[in-house]
């Protein structure tokens, strides 16, 4: 039986965050939050967070069991781009692009 959440406008890029999601892509749910817990990445803190969700969520239903969960699915999308300006140098301005991003977990019983 499968389990989602999902976290929308994450203020780090998708290049970014998938790199974090890779490593705990496949893993059971206590590897997976052992391994968030001490990634130095940004994105790391928001895909623990979103892990805790999802065991949240699949505690709420009672035809699971939440210790044999493992991370199935886990997809990092990009999400709307804020576009901003920069001072620089003979009156010119640069863009800035903050780009944000869409992460969703899948969880399921092994």
């Amino acid at each position: 039986m499968e389990v989602k959440a999902n976290d929308k406008h994450i203020r780090v890029s998708a290049q970014k965050a998938r790199l974090v999601a890779d490593m705990v892509r496949g893993k059971a749910v206590s590897d997976a939050l052992s391994i968030l817990e001490y990634a130095p990445q940004k994105a790391g803190r928001y895909i623990f967070k979103l892990i805790n969700s999802a065991v949240a969520n699949a505690s709420a239903r009672e035809d699971i069991d939440v210790d044999t969960l493992y991370v199935k699915k886990i997809a990092v999308d990009e999400g709307p781009t804020l576009k901003r300006f920069r001072a620089r140098a003979m009156g010119r301005g640069t863009r800035i692009l903050k780009r944000t991003s869409h992460i969703t977990v899948v969880l399921d019983e092994a």
